[in-house]
């Protein structure tokens, strides 16, 4: 069981180690990147712990713009007569 429910709004953006980052009651931080986002996964771990958080976000924001869309939302061809 994750030690907490976390919104992406919520963490910070850490230019340095290119990461979203949320404080950890042990004192380092959790960390998530991007990629991970992108892939689907919503754990962030603390690396110094063994605790770890869900994060709450869209996964459409961090798709990526070159990624096929779904068949369902792919347009149809338009029949010429």
């Amino acid at each position: 069981m994750s030690y907490d429910d976390v919104e992406i709004e919520d963490m910070e953006w850490s230019e340095e180690i290119q990461a979203f980052t949320y404080p950890c009651p042990c004192g380092d931080l959790f960390q998530i990147t991007k990629e991970e986002l992108r892939i689907g996964e919503e754990i962030a771990r603390c690396p110094s712990c063994s605790l770890y958080i869900t994060v709450i976000y869209n996964p459409d924001d961090f798709r990526d713009s070159s990624e096929e869309r779904p068949p369902s939302e792919q347009l149809k061809p338009i029949a010429v007569s």
